[in-house]
C-alpha cells in the first residue's frame, strides 16, 4: 500500500467552506486503486504544523495506481484547486509518499 500524504497551506483569505469544498469533491473521486480518503483540518495539540494547517491522505493499492492517480483529469482538476488555495502556489503544498509494507 501506499499512502499519499498532501499538506495544504492555505492562503489567508480562502475559507474553511472553500477548503471543505475541494476536499468534498477529492472524496467523490472513483478511481481505480484507490483504498480510502481521508481529510481536514489539523488538531494536533502539538501546534508544530508550520503554517500546513490543512491536508489529506489517499491510500493507494500500489505505485501504478497513484501514478494513474496523478494523471487522471478529475485528480489534475482537484490539484489546481488546491494550488489556487495554497498560499505561494504550489509552494504552499507539501507531498509526501509512504509505502506501507504488509498493509492490505
Amino acid at each position: 500500500m501506499i499512502r499519499h500524504i498532501v499538506l495544504l497551506k492555505a492562503r489567508p483569505e480562502v475559507t474553511e467552506d472553500h477548503l471543505d469544498a475541494i476536499f468534498a469533491d477529492l472524496h467523490a473521486l472513483r478511481l481505480p486503486g484507490i483504498l480510502a480518503i481521508h481529510s481536514g483540518r489539523s488538531e494536533s495539540p502539538e501546534q508544530i504544523e508550520r503554517g500546513y494547517l490543512h491536508g489529506f491522505t489517499v491510500d493507494f493499492t500500489d505505485w501504478q495506481a497513484l501514478a494513474a492517480y496523478q494523471s487522471h483529469p478529475d485528480h489534475q482538476r482537484v490539484g489546481a484547486a488546491l494550488v489556487a488555495a495554497a498560499l505561494g502556489g504550489i509552494d504552499g503544498i507539501l507531498v509526501f509518499d509512504l509505502p506501507i509494507p504488509g498493509a492490505p
